[in-house]
């Protein structure tokens, strides 16, 4: 039986996600933004729970699509407020279309997302060598960096527990830990 981080719990989705994505170095933008929504509204709500809706997420918010949501209304709003697949708190779907108006800015300013987002771990993966959960940060230097850039920039539901998850979620940071079998896979994938 493989071994797999402790936060990893025996749901067949939660699972998946472990072996699959959590910790794969991400360049995407789209994925990019994604993530950073999502993170934003597991905000004191487990990380299952977002799984469970991610894909209601997309389907409400036009595939993660910046330009689209950028452009949500006040009707917008309302939609998503009624729809039960989504975490419906008005302060977090009102900060993920402002994001997404931050996200536009961004790319114009620095090309992409990515390459904004990955310059806070000089658009290399840290590799750390955790032996348990235990010894896990919830935020770092690049962290709080990050969050008071975007911050600065407008963006909501970003603080530095937020954007360490986010940097863990796509890859700007290995936090396998050293016995999980994921560990040496995603760092092969981050030299790559």
């Amino acid at each position: 039986m493989k071994k797999r981080c402790g936060w990893c719990s025996d749901d067949p989705l939660y699972i998946k996600y472990h072996d699959q994505e959590w910790g794969v170095p991400a360049h995407d933008d789209r994925h990019l933004f994604e993530m950073l929504i999502l993170e934003g509204a597991q905000a004191g709500l487990s990380w299952i729970t977002i799984l469970k809706k991610r894909e209601s997420y997309r389907q409400a918010f036009d595939q993660f699509d910046a330009v689209k949501v950028a452009a949500y209304t006040d009707e917008d709003v309302q939609r998503l407020l009624s729809n039960a697949g989504i975490v419906r708190n008005r302060l977090k779907i009102a900060a993920a279309i402002k994001n997404a108006r931050g996200v536009l800015q961004i790319q114009q300013e620095f090309g992409s997302l990515d390459r904004y987002l990955w310059g806070f771990v000089d658009h290399q993966p840290v590799q750390n060598n955790w032996e348990s959960l235990r010894e896990v940060p919830v935020q770092t230097d690049a962290s709080v960096r990050m969050s008071k850039d975007l911050k600065k920039r407008g963006f909501g539901f970003v603080g530095p527990t937020i954007c360490y998850a986010f940097m863990q979620a796509v890859g700007m940071v290995n936090d396998h830990e050293q016995g999980c079998f994921r560990h040496a896979e995603v760092k092969v994938l981050s030299c790559a």
